[in-house]
């Protein structure tokens, strides 16, 4: 059964994380970080940080050399990972800004 990313943001926990690391082949631990990580960028609403989260996710997984679906990070890749992906998504807002905003 294949579910939507509504439906998918709003399972338990442990239904979340499972769901994670079936389509992306990470842990509880890298899921961890991941989650601290958004929260500490100032999502703190849990619903919007799972979104957040399954966006960078698919990000990482669109992007990756490797032929399977698994994320994988180096010593330290995660973190840069995360920051290329979200101030990425920054920069790309920030250019679509009328030139008074800047």
């Amino acid at each position: 059964m294949l579910l939507d990313v509504e439906e998918i943001i709003n399972l338990t926990d442990l239904s979340f994380i499972k769901v994670c690391n079936e389509q992306y082949g990470i842990n509880r631990g890298v899921y961890n970080t991941i989650d601290a990580w958004f929260y500490k960028q100032g999502i703190s609403n849990i619903l919007e940080r799972r979104n957040s989260i399954l966006y960078f996710l698919e990000f990482i997984k669109r992007n990756s050399e490797s032929g399977n679906n698994h994320c994988k990070f180096g010593h330290g890749g995660l973190t840069t990972k995360l920051e290329e992906y979200y101030f990425q998504g920054w920069n790309r807002l920030f250019q679509k800004l009328p030139l008074i905003f800047r």
